[in-house]
This record gives C-alpha cells, sequence and structure tokens, in this order.
C-alpha cells in the first residue's frame, strides 16, 4: 500500500509560498505580473537539480561535508539562483524598476528553497512520522526565508544597475553576489555549530539580515517610487 505523504509536499511548500507572498506585496508601485513571479519560482525550483549535481561533484574531492556546507554550497547555490534570473528576466522589459531585482531574486531563492524544503522533509519522513512537523516549523522560520534574505542582497544590486552607470553598476553586482555568498557561508557555519553558533544565528546573523534586507527594499521603492 502506498503511504499517504501528500502532507509532505504540501508541508514543504507552503513556507516558500507564504514568504514569497510576503516578498511580492512589498512591491506596492507597479507589481510584477504573477506570470513572471511564478515562472522565475518554477526556474529556481528546476535549478535545484544542477546545483545538487555540481555539489555532489565537488563533495567527491572534498575532505568533510563542513567544507561542502561552508565554502561549496554558498558558492554554487547563490551563483545558480543568480543565472535564474540574470539569464531569464533581467534583461526583459518586465525588469523595469530597482525593486524588481529584490522581487524576482526572491522568487528564484524560494523557489530553490521549496524543493529543497520539500527533500528535506520527504527524507526525514523515512525515519520518523512526526519529525517532518518538526524540520518543516524549523525550516520555515529560519533556512526557507534565510535563501530570500540572502539573495536578495545579490537582488537588490541586479535593481541599483537598472538606474547605475555600467562600470559602477557591475561591481554593484559582484559585490551583491559576494555578499550573499558570505551571508551564506556564515549561516551554514552557524548552523553546523554547537549552542553558542545557534545563539548567534538566531540572535545576530538572522535579524542582521531582516535588517539589511529591509533597508534595501526600502532604498529600491524609493529610488523607483513614481513622481508626486
Amino acid at each position: 500500500m502506498v503511504p499517504d505523504v501528500w502532507w509532505v509536499p504540501v508541508l514543504g511548500l507552503a513556507p516558500a509560498v507564504f514568504w514569497l507572498w510576503y516578498f511580492y506585496v512589498k512591491d506596492r508601485y507597479a507589481p510584477e505580473p504573477r506570470s513572471w513571479i511564478l515562472r522565475i519560482f518554477v526556474l529556481g525550483m528546476v535549478s535545484t537539480v544542477p546545483i545538487a549535481i555540481v555539489e555532489s561533484i565537488v563533495a567527491l574531492a572534498l575532505p568533510s561535508d563542513l567544507l561542502l556546507a561552508v565554502v561549496v554550497a554558498p558558492i554554487v547555490e547563490e551563483i545558480g539562483k543568480f543565472l535564474v534570473v540574470y539569464r531569464y528576466v533581467f534583461r526583459h522589459p518586465v525588469f523595469d524598476e530597482p525593486i524588481d531585482g529584490i522581487v524576482y531574486a526572491v522568487s528564484a531563492a524560494l523557489g530553490f528553497a521549496a524543493l529543497e524544503n520539500v527533500l528535506y522533509l520527504f527524507a526525514a519522513y523515512s525515519e520518523t512520522l512526526t519529525l517532518p512537523l518538526e524540520l518543516s516549523l524549523l525550516r520555515g522560520v529560519l533556512s526557507v526565508p534565510g535563501h530570500a534574505l540572502m539573495s536578495a542582497m545579490w537582488g537588490y544590486a541586479l535593481g541599483q544597475a537598472l538606474v547605475t552607470p555600467h562600470p559602477t553598476a557591475r561591481r554593484l553586482v559582484y559585490e551583491g553576489l559576494l555578499l550573499a555568498i558570505l551571508l551564506h557561508a556564515a549561516f551554514n557555519l552557524l548552523a553546523s555549530a554547537d549552542l553558542a553558533g545557534i545563539v548567534v544565528l538566531l540572535l545576530v546573523l538572522v535579524p542582521g539580515m531582516w535588517l539589511i534586507a529591509s533597508a534595501r527594499i526600502g532604498r529600491a521603492l524609493r529610488s523607483g517610487a513614481p513622481p508626486e
């Protein structure tokens, strides 16, 4: 008999859908077409496959899983999510104001996080019935929005590239991508650490990322606001 596990993917997708809505409504002046949000979200999910393949290949040459989590994963995952937005929407006319960079970066990141979350929950379900519930709560308030907050850093830079001269715009994008990678590395390191690391993650890093992302959302909205 096939186990009744329909609720596992629903539980895995729900946090990503909630956070996608949360960031989507921030674009209050000219919200992006929902079809494009969905497209980038799905492409973010699809990117999970090549990202996982690259990470698996590199992991074969690494002496520890910690290096994979702290060095390889942040680089591969942030570049993978970045390429989804840069390749499929950045040069399209629909990407026409600074806040769009954050909105589409978050969409790709949450698509990636959604499928990753579902896979984690299925793995947990194979161990116990209640573990997915506990894991979903933890990942829903930390890992899933964490992906969005980290990718918002290079998303903000892509948005600013619309209103910044070319040489400076390129530097901004590189700096935004580097910041996202460093935050991702710090997140994974603290999440893998002892109790003190978890405390720093919860009380310093995550609130700090929220403050940075909120400030950048505000600046992006102001720079793209219609004249009064």
